[in-house]
């Protein structure tokens, strides 16, 4: 395999310390209509026990939502996926 192009560890310790700043997980899309019946689209974060603040959006689609409120989620398992390959 030609390492040149794998990710350096000090990008991945990056994209970790960004997730960690963010605000907790798990973020939920909340689309109007699907999920609820008044107000607006919007990412709810946190738990039920513990919500944080509602991230709301403009100028983004139902599927930008979706992927932003999945990447909370996505990324650290992708990273995790990555350290354990490097591992190897």
């Amino acid at each position: 395999m030609n390492n040149s192009k794998l990710l350096p560890n000090e990008e991945l310790e990056e994209i970790k310390q960004r997730c960690e700043r963010a605000s907790p997980g798990p973020w939920r899309s909340m689309v109007e209509g699907r999920d609820h019946t008044s107000g607006s689209d919007f990412i709810m974060t946190g738990t039920t026990e513990a919500r944080g603040e509602d991230i709301e959006l403009l100028g983004a689609t139902i599927d930008d939502q979706e992927f932003i409120a999945h990447a909370r989620q996505d990324i650290p398992r992708l990273l995790e996926e990555i350290e354990r390959l490097r591992l190897e």
